[in-house]
């Protein structure tokens, strides 16, 4: 069994294998040493805070913190830093749609590298549990997105093959994984003139967890035609086809499965499994002996409690997964097994993405003050709902072995750190030997004027601003306390003559999409909302934003997220915010404190270098979203006259979803699937269509 200390030191050198590889298809297996490749210079601040990030870890400063304001230009100023520190990099952002856009931002900055993506794979989730109150089990329901695998098998075999990768990633980061040291010795390593025989070669394809079909050939799955066998892996966009001459490997070749084309011959390929929890059969054979072991020790735990019907359910349902494994090599639930199939012990920590990672890595923790709370806030859940399952008999206790690491387990998995955020909590400071600001914008915009306004009067108050706002073609944000008073304001407003719009929690991405669109547009004027801070919401046409409330401290009120919202009106030279109160708050002052200091530090550099700034200039792009444009009513509610215009529509959204999906839009997608199947439901059709091949991954 392999040592788990021994992991990321002894990797296979893979150089010698061709670099058009069909393992690798879009670039070459070697390393590249990371290098940004950008249209612009750094600037503003951004110098002088990548010179003191790379000094302070070159200095051995483990943990570091980048405090730039809005529209600074972190994730460049990051991308630099990774450039001189030279290290894999793992980057965390705290839900998918934030993750895609650090990906595709990180992707075209290193164009040389490989930048990967590794978030959930669920389309949608149930885990399973019991409710003892009602004596209820629900039984996992889950649907797993085909592209979204993909990716996440791309990133680790990256990681086991290459030292130039970096890594975006959710906090699926930190949950089980399959044993890395399994993943990468099963990996089968084809070289012309090898002797295989084609059915020894299936049944290995079969022991690493491919699927043989010979219609539908998808990732993880392999066909075969005579003496020709093709292989799909995981990753990638391309096949492998293997040429047999009796029972030798007579020619390999990269195919691309949609035209059937062949890209170029290859001398050596490597396949890694299917699933990352693939192990060899010797290994289910002695895990299996294991959980027999522990099956009776259970059994007889019961019994001695006078529990027979937990006794009977844990027997009958650990005996079905023991068959299952040792017939298929995998089971339902496989991962709850994940102790027995690895060397970990029990109560060790589970095998997770870090564990692919070199001894040595970078960790960027973007949005940190919303991540590590979401990273300390996975063990306990997860412990509780298992809890239920152990003591009534669903399953064995190894279970809790599955689970997500701790905060503590994952903060010493990380080296070098890097947190950044605009608004930086106090464990950041606190762990960080320096915080460094960026407070300079590259756009060398300044941070809005507050104002404190009296809330005696703030309707009045509020739509003088208004007024004066729209006459100089500018938008306006709102933001309320509560529900109620969003919408009795919007309807307000709208009684009043102003174009608004109401964006709460039930607005689904596919209707904020088309609101953003019209706020920018100058459709809306003013938008309301309880929490406006929300991807996309970057609008340089908003010069004001209004905090009715402000002085009622709390999680909407804090320090935190006033700064936050203030920074919403951060992109346009007019900018302002307008705090309604009685009397400011703590959180009040120590949001003006800071936003007039980030403000005077940037002035005194404007008028230091002769610099004015000038409202950002951004494209707005025209709506691709069918239906947007018919007599300015929204896809989320334009409703079809008659089954054939529905059938129209949702041929249009099917090809918009899939569009979204590619783009790594995934919460737009998600709704655009919704919408489908309300239309559907409602015209009573059949498109063809299904939640679980639609290629649209669930936000995180």
């Amino acid at each position: 069994m392999p040592n788990r200390e021994d992991k990321g030191r002894g990797r296979v050198a893979y150089s010698h294998v061709s670099d058009a590889s069909p393992l690798t298809p879009d670039r070459p297996v070697r390393d590249q040493p990371f290098r940004v490749d950008a249209p612009f210079e750094p600037a503003g601040d951004q110098p002088e805070a990548i010179e003191q990030l790379v000094r302070g870890y070159r200095e051995g400063m483990e943990r570091q913190t980048l405090l730039g304001v809005t529209g600074s230009g972190k994730t460049n100023t990051v991308s630099w830093v990774i450039e001189e520190l030279q290290r894999p990099t793992l980057v965390l952002a705290h839900n998918k749609t934030l993750a895609a856009q650090l990906y595709e931002e990180f992707r075209s900055l290193f164009p040389d590298n490989a930048v990967e993506y590794f978030v959930s794979y669920y389309d949608y989730y149930q885990p399973e549990a019991y409710i003892e109150q009602t004596d209820t089990f629900i039984d996992k329901d889950a649907s797993v997105n085909a592209e979204i695998d993909k990716l996440r098998h791309s990133a680790t075999r990256s990681l086991l093959t290459r030292d130039d990768v970096i890594v975006v990633a959710s906090v699926s980061a930190i949950y089980g994984l399959g044993d890395p040291a399994n993943y990468e010795g099963m990996a089968l390593r084809l070289e012309c003139g090898q002797r295989w025989s084609r059915d020894e070669l299936l049944e290995a394809l079969v022991d690493l967890n491919y699927d043989r079909n010979d219609v539908e050939f998808t990732h993880g799955t392999f066909r075969v035609r005579g003496d020709t066998l093709e292989i799909f892996p995981m990753y990638g966009r391309y096949a492998v086809r293997v040429e047999f001459w009796g029972d030798e490997l007579d020619r390999l070749t990269k195919l691309d499965p949609l035209e059937g084309s062949i890209v170029s011959e290859e001398p050596a390929v490597l396949v890694h499994p299917a699933e990352h929890y693939a192990s060899p059969t010797e290994l289910i054979e002695d895990a299996i002996g294991e959980i027999e072991v522990d099956l009776e020790e259970r059994i007889a735990h019961f019994e001695r409690q006078g529990d027979l019907v937990a006794a009977q359910r844990i027997e009958e349902r650990t005996r079905f997964d023991i068959e299952m494994l040792r017939e298929t090599g995998t089971c339902k639930g496989v991962e709850n097994y994940s102790v027995y199939l690895s060397d970990r012990s029990v109560g060790e920590a589970p095998y997770t993405l870090l564990d692919y990672f070199p001894d040595e890595f970078f960790t960027v923790i973007d949005e940190s003050h919303q991540m590590i709370p979401q990273i300390k806030g996975q063990y306990a859940g997860d412990r509780s709902r298992k809890e239920a399952l152990v003591d009534n008999g669903f399953r064995l206790p190894t279970a809790f072995d599955n689970r997500p690491l701790t905060f503590e387990e994952f903060d010493a998995c990380i080296g070098p750190t890097l947190y950044v955020s605009a608004t930086p909590a106090q464990y950041e400071r606190d762990v960080s030997a320096q915080v460094v600001e960026q407070i300079v914008r590259p756009t060398h915009l300044v941070d809005p004027k507050v104002t404190v306004a009296d809330v005696d009067g703030q309707v009045d108050d509020l739509i003088d601003r208004i007024d004066e706002r729209v006459n100089q073609n500018e938008r306006i944000l709102v933001t309320t306390l509560t529900k109620r008073m969003a919408e009795d304001l919007s309807e307000f407003l709208d009684e009043a003559g102003y174009d608004v719009a109401y964006m709460h929690d039930e607005t689904d991405t596919l209707e904020r999409h088309e609101l953003v669109r019209a706020l920018r547009l100058g459709e809306i004027d003013v938008l309301v909302g309880i929490n406006l801070l929300r991807e996309g919401l970057d609008i340089p046409e908003v010069s004001l934003v209004a905090i009715l409330d402000a002085d009622q401290e709390g999680f909407l009120r804090s320090e935190t997220m006033l700064v936050q919202t203030m920074g919403r009106a951060a992109r346009n030279v007019n900018g302002e915010v307008v705090l309604y109160a009685d009397e400011p708050s703590g959180a009040m002052e120590r949001a003006i404190d800071e936003t007039q200091r980030r403000r005077e530090i940037q002035r005194a550099f404007n008028e230091r270098h002769g610099i004015q700034p000038r409202t950002i200039d951004k494209p707005i792009q025209e709506s691709s979203l069918p239906g947007s444009d018919r007599d300015g009513t929204s896809i989320a509610t334009f409703k079809p006259e008659d089954p054939t215009e529905a059938v129209e529509l949702i041929e249009q959204l099917i090809d918009r979803m899939h569009e979204a999906a590619a783009n790594l839009e995934f919460e737009l997608a998600a709704d655009i699937r919704d919408r489908i199947h309300e239309l559907q439901r409602e015209y009573d059709l059949d498109a063809g269509f299904e939640p679980a091949d639609d290629g649209v991954p669930a936000p995180e």
